[in-house]
């Protein structure tokens, strides 16, 4: 595992987090105020999935689908209806049914990005089948007003994707 801030002159900064396999990024300002930089980046999207279409299919079921060409993805994601108790994981194949039920949202949340979920209304009451697609943000990483301390040649504080508030930033 790694994490770093690429802080750029000008005020601009880079954060890059890596586990294993998974890569996660993000990009913003920094500003320095009392000896703490503070990073902000463009807001966080209202969603991390788009509904691209839905219909009324002839099944007796619900089916929600992830128009995606990685199965690794799409086995990664959960869905839940009506943000109940009750979250499903997508097959390989980037689908998961539910009995048919009367809804109002769809919830979804890819397993990579677990700080973020996403909760989509359904409008249109008598349609059974969902298609979603990823929003191309959905591996970022955003920051509003995030704090580190400088120390020496270095900074200390928290991370903006692991609980904890003693990680130290080496120079």
């Amino acid at each position: 595992m790694a994490s770093a801030f690429l802080l750029k002159a000008g005020g601009e900064f880079e954060f890059y987090f890596s586990y294993g396999a998974l890569d996660r990024f993000g990009k913003g300002k920094w500003e320095l105020k009392d000896d703490h930089l503070f990073f902000n980046s463009a807001p966080k999207p209202a969603s991390d999935f788009t509904l691209i279409e839905s219909n009324k299919s002839a099944e007796n079921f619900i089916n929600i689908k992830i128009k995606e060409g990685n199965p690794v993805l799409l086995h990664n994601v959960f869905c839940s209806l009506d943000n109940g108790g009750t979250w499903e994981q997508m097959s390989q194949y980037g689908d998961v049914q539910f009995p048919m039920q009367d809804i109002k949202t769809i919830s979804l949340i890819l397993e990579f990005c677990g700080e973020r979920f996403s909760t989509i209304p359904v409008t249109t009451k008598d349609h059974n089948e969902f298609v979603f697609q990823f929003e191309p943000s959905i591996m970022e990483v955003f920051f509003s007003d995030f704090s580190l301390s400088v120390i020496g040649e270095g900074l200390i504080g928290g991370h903006p994707l692991i609980k904890g508030e003693e990680f130290n930033y080496a120079k």
